[in-house]
């Protein structure tokens, strides 16, 4: 076995247990913990959440997580069911929806797509009474955005406003 070199000795630089450096050491394993713990409790996102909004001719749910990091992929759902009937369904996503987002697929795809005053349309067409409308959106997160943003949805029947859901994510860096 080497011999210890002359400047180390073992109750100095081994056995000292009150040195400032293994007290930094702790706490920056501590606090990388709770970093870990806090994701692992969904504090910066991506879990989703189900919103709601009811009118007499229709309900409209989302499922879409409100919170998101950088340069993630995920999925929105929204659901429309007729009560009454809807002949001309429409689907107007706020522009927060793109603002600083991919949108890469949509499916189904809608009758038609169009922009009003900066906001995202799809024409969904009619949907039969008693029946339900999904719309899948997937998105990606683009690494330099970073913010809150508003994410309301509307559901219009031939022009009329049915109902809204207000919504605002908020994307970690």
């Amino acid at each position: 076995m080497a011999d210890t070199p002359a400047f180390l000795t073992l109750r100095r630089n081994r056995d000292d247990a009150t040195r400032v450096e293994q007290w930094v050491r702790r706490a920056v394993v501590v606090l990388l913990a709770l970093f870990l713990l806090a994701g692992l409790l969904n504090l910066f996102g991506q879990r989703p959440q189900t919103s709601n909004a009811a009118a007499p001719a229709a309900s409209l749910k989302l499922y879409a997580p409100n919170r998101v990091r950088s340069g993630l992929y995920f999925e929105a759902r929204f659901t429309i069911t007729a009560v009454d009937g809807v002949k001309d369904a429409m689907l107007v996503l706020d522009p927060g929806w793109l603002e600083g987002m991919t949108l890469n697929t949509v499916e189904p795809s809608p009758v038609g797509e169009a922009s009003r005053n900066g906001k995202l349309v799809f024409e969904l067409g009619h949907i039969r009474k008693g029946t339900s409308y999904i719309l899948f959106l997937q998105f990606q997160v683009n690494p330099t955005n970073v913010g809150r943003r508003s994410q309301d949805v509307a559901l219009y029947d031939a022009g009329a406003l049915l109902t809204t859901i207000e919504r605002t994510i908020t994307i970690f860096p």
